[in-house]
């Protein structure tokens, strides 16, 4: 279990599903301070898992955060994490990532803010591949996700996105409209900041 770390949600516990990898406290402080002030911004959160890192932006006073979570098995605890979001405009995808960015993109929705943190393959398939393996396939996933995030153009034009990913594997500099702002490692972990490149 972790808490929220500031704002009007803040020492709130968010209660863990089994065979998550949440984002630690000092790496979701570490988003929060790079971002700065983010009140009254819209903010989607990928493969939310517990909704941690939604619900602190939802803390910090954003006006809207949109959930993305699948798994079935995380979706309950995610909604019960959620029952005191009462200040803040949110709402739940239960779709896989891909499709919940299909159909935003279908909506017209624009985001100043998008956050990613696909699983780790061994969350998923446990025992069954080896470390390279891992890697190789968790950081295609997250260059995946950021391809079609790049593709269907819902980064509002001044947004940034978010991708948290293992520190010994690396995202590419630039992927279609993308470009790497900022790479920062906590520990084991980075975060690369991408921007729009018209900007």
């Amino acid at each position: 279990m972790i808490r929220i770390t500031t704002g009007i949600y803040k020492g709130r516990k968010i209660m863990m599903p089994a065979g998550i990898r949440p984002t630690q406290n000092i790496t979701r402080k570490a988003i929060f301070d790079i971002l700065g002030d983010i009140e009254g911004f819209s903010f989607l959160d990928l493969f939310a898992g517990s909704g941690a890192v939604g619900i602190e932006a939802a803390s910090r006073g954003v006006r809207e955060v949109v959930f993305v979570e699948r798994n079935p098995l995380v979706l309950e605890t995610l909604k019960q994490n959620l029952s005191f979001v009462r200040h803040t405009k949110h709402s739940l995808l239960p779709l896989d990532a891909q499709v919940a960015l299909e159909r935003l993109a279908g909506e017209g929705r624009k985001f100043d803010i998008i956050f990613f943190d696909p699983p780790y393959v061994k969350e998923v398939v446990p025992r069954l591949r080896s470390g390279l393996a891992e890697a190789a396939e968790s950081s295609s996933l997250a260059k995946k996700t950021l391809q079609t995030l790049s593709d269907y153009d819902i980064l509002s034009p001044a947004g940034l996105i978010i991708g948290q990913h293992p520190k010994k594997e690396s995202l590419p500099e630039y992927l279609g409209v993308l470009s790497l702002l900022k790479l920062a490692t906590y520990g084991n972990t980075s975060l690369s900041f991408y921007k729009n490149k018209a900007v």
